[in-house]
């Protein structure tokens, strides 16, 4: 990738031109949410520690290998947001920062809207996809990871149970993997790098590992050691 050779030479030349610039467009797991709890009933509040996330974790990791890169960070991530969302604000969020790569992680909460938001949420993610590309800036396209495959005793109170048995049939039902299917189809018919993050979560699962259990909220946000993850596997597909 093209972001590599800039990284490479921002390590030889730091003092020139602008830093090297990551944007991330996604939902509640980029914005670094992670567990919840009832403040009211019905009404489902969350914690968030961006510092935990994937995003910082993916800086820390990028700047141990390249101490001397000046390096910007835009973390756009909005929880309770879809692709659709993404496409209202790629604009002023990501593309007003000029950034030289624009990491995409969209697919929990376009489940939503069922087997038949399917299509859309590809015309979505094609647009955010051209747009960025059009921008000057190179995209990789990141699956999430992996929902509630159970209903969690540790999950206390009736909202976040009625929650957990909705995402839970997202998930056996194969709902969660159509819509992953379809943005990885999309992003190679656009020519975008995959970083395919939900694999390695459904590889957990296959091999007997309780991958609810690897979930803060046990819904749907990874707790902060699971974050690793996806920043180990962006630098995967960056230095590839």
């Amino acid at each position: 990738m093209k972001i590599l050779e800039k990284i490479q030479y921002k390590q030889s030349h730091p003092t020139e031109g602008r830093p090297v610039t990551v944007a991330f467009l996604g939902d509640s797991v980029t914005q670094g949410c992670f567990d919840c709890y009832e403040i009211k009933r019905g009404t489902l509040e969350t914690e968030f520690h961006p510092e935990w996330g994937y995003v910082e974790k993916f800086k820390t990791m990028l700047q141990k290998l390249y101490p001397s890169v000046p390096l910007a960070i835009i973390n756009s991530g909005v929880s309770g947001s879809s692709a659709r969302g993404g496409v209202c604000r790629l604009e002023e969020s990501v593309l007003a920062y000029s950034p030289d790569l624009v990491v995409v992680c969209f697919g929990l909460n376009d489940t939503n809207n069922g087997k038949g938001g399917v299509r859309d949420f590809q015309g979505y993610l094609t647009e955010i996809f051209r747009k960025v590309k059009a921008s000057g800036a190179e995209c990789i396209y990141m699956t999430p990871n992996t929902m509630n495959y159970e209903i969690s005793p540790r999950i206390a109170n009736d909202t976040a149970r009625k929650l957990a048995a909705d995402l839970r049939k997202r998930m056996t039902s194969g709902l969660m993997d159509e819509y992953v299917a379809a943005a990885k189809e999309t992003a190679s018919a656009e020519g975008v790098p995959v970083t395919d993050c939900y694999a390695i979560w459904q590889s957990l699962a296959e091999s007997g590992v309780n991958v609810t259990d690897l979930l803060a909220n046990k819904l749907n946000h990874p707790d902060k050691d699971m974050h690793f993850i996806f920043a180990y596997e962006l630098i995967k597909t960056i230095l590839a």
